[in-house]
């Protein structure tokens, strides 16, 4: 079967969200999911190293293409006020000039920008670019956003938003370890 026979007839909005673990390797398994029934896969990952484990696997699959865009989440701490504008500036060009570009190319079944609410809770992106491109995708096409701290105006326009709860976790006794949390 090709691949236009296999569009979604209606694509939804997802949201992955909470303090706990999962909400990326939700989105994974869903990319894995789609990719096994031919659908075409956009993961855009953002604030990540591009180190782990699972797109070492995910970049093996031609129907799953990924793009890891500002790899690191600057530390507010250590920047300066003109450093910080810069990034976030840089940021919105990126998200302009490149990921919308990259979607609106590829003409994705599913979309995974994963940690983008990060970018809206730390204001490198506004909440009303994510509104855009839910009012603006294609009909077909599924959108997933995770990251913690969704607003309230993003619950109101997703179809389905699972919450990742946080009760129990080691850390910081015991570190992130390769395979399992990356």
């Amino acid at each position: 079967m090709n691949h236009k026979e296999r569009r979604l007839s209606r694509g939804l909005v997802q949201v992955y969200t909470g303090d706990g673990k999962g909400k990326t390797s939700a989105a994974v398994g869903l990319a894995l999911r789609a990719a096994g029934a031919g659908l075409k896969v956009g993961l855009f990952q953002f604030f990540k190293k591009p180190v782990s484990g699972e797109l070492t696997v995910l970049k093996k699959i031609k129907n799953i293409h990924i793009y890891n865009l500002a790899p690191m989440h600057p530390a507010f701490q250590y920047f300066s006020a003109d450093d910080l504008k810069r990034y976030k500036e840089n940021f919105q060009r990126l998200w302009e000039t490149r990921v919308l570009n990259i979607i609106k190319k590829n003409r994705y079944d599913v979309i995974i920008l994963d940690e983008i609410l990060i970018a809206v809770r730390d204001t490198f992106l506004s909440e009303e670019k994510i509104l855009r491109l839910i009012e603006t995708k294609s009909r077909t096409s599924e959108l997933v956003l995770t990251g913690r701290y969704v607003t309230d105006r993003i619950i109101d326009k997703a179809d389905i938003i699972t919450e990742m709860k946080k009760i129990k976790h080691p850390f910081p006794a015991i570190k992130a370890r390769k395979g399992i949390e990356y």
